[in-house]
């Protein structure tokens, strides 16, 4: 078997408008707009990724922002929560700057030793901010619009509400390596790689609730880290002799992916660290410009036509990319 994954690489999830979704997640939590893009499958909508400040693995978010996709139902089978870890102390900071900013903001949840501040973004995705002592080593993005001691430093965990938790728990453990943490009532944690942020799935076990759908406000996939091409390919070869259902390896342009579903019904992926974001474009100038793949370009005026108009901020001037206008939607 490869070694198991070394943590989580992203989480994608599905958006309406895509403006309010970067104005949210890069003005609001400060994350850095690292990638702007489309979805290949479907490359009449973006693709956005926030991040730290070089879109590494472990720091990032990515969204398919589809305007007037349907709301999607939160329940069992899905991932229903995304934690980012931030600096021990500064949830209250963070409760007054949500607040202030109109987000839905809940109360602070203490669970399994940790402080969890639950909120929303403007699609109805579930998010928590928790404070965490190993926040404090990882470096904040400086360029960003939140101070330093608050900024987000990664991603946390990941939440999978499930109708029976054994199934996808002997699947973490028994196929991909985790290691079972620790419990408390219906929450079940289990940790790979070093553990701790960036490297925590909680599994909460929920037969009553109903079937989740995943649409607008809903994880579409969570991706997990593996080193390179070759262990990604033994990851396959693995999961196929485990009777999974795997996809081809696919190029992602800044990482390679497989897929397959987890027995509960959340879609997983297993993404290659390299080549990363800056094989396109230069550090300084992450998610300034439309980047397409090679086999899109010949179609770039169409595509960029097709787009909603979306400003990109940044330290010297605002970039409007996309060429359809709200009226034109």
């Amino acid at each position: 078997m490869p070694s198991a994954p070394t943590g989580l690489h992203h989480v994608t999830a599905i958006a309406t408008d895509p403006q309010r979704n970067a104005d949210f997640y890069h003005g609001v939590l400060g994350l850095r707009l690292v990638k702007t893009t489309v979805n290949f499958d479907a490359p009449d909508t973006y693709h956005l990724y926030f991040g730290g400040e070089s879109g590494q693995p472990g720091t990032l978010i990515t969204f398919f922002p589809w305007p007037g996709a349907p709301p999607g139902r939160h329940g069992a089978g899905q991932a229903t929560a995304v934690a980012f870890s931030v600096p021990e102390g500064s949830l209250g900071w963070w409760r007054e700057r949500l607040r202030a900013r109109g987000a839905d903001v809940g109360t602070v949840a203490h669970r399994l030793e940790e402080e969890a501040l639950p909120v929303r973004d403007p699609d109805g995705l579930g998010l928590e901010l928790v404070a965490h002592r190993q926040a404090d080593a990882a470096p904040a993005w400086e360029g960003g619009p939140v101070p330093d001691e608050h900024a987000v430093r990664g991603l946390h965990s990941v939440t999978l509400t499930e109708a029976g938790y054994e199934h996808t728990a002997g699947l973490l453990t028994d196929t991909l390596g985790f290691r079972f943490a620790e419990e408390a009532n219906n929450r079940f944690r289990f940790a790979t790689g070093e553990g701790g942020a960036g490297g925590l799935v909680d599994v909460v076990c929920r037969p009553e609730v109903p079937q989740g759908l995943v649409a607008a406000g809903t994880v579409h996939h969570i991706a997990w880290r593996t080193p390179d091409d070759d262990e990604q390919v033994s990851w396959r070869e693995a999961l196929v002799g485990q009777g999974l259902n795997v996809t081809p390896v696919l190029d992602r342009q800044y990482f390679h992916s497989i897929y397959f579903r987890e027995p509960g019904g959340v879609l997983l992926e297993i993404a290659t660290d390299p080549p990363g974001f800056t094989v396109d474009e230069p550090l300084m100038r992450l998610g300034r410009a439309l980047r397409l793949p090679p086999w899109l370009e010949p179609s770039r005026a169409e595509i960029e036509q097709a787009l909603p108009a979306l400003r990109v901020p940044g330290p010297d001037e605002e970039i409007v990319l996309g060429g359809r206008t709200a009226a034109e939607a």
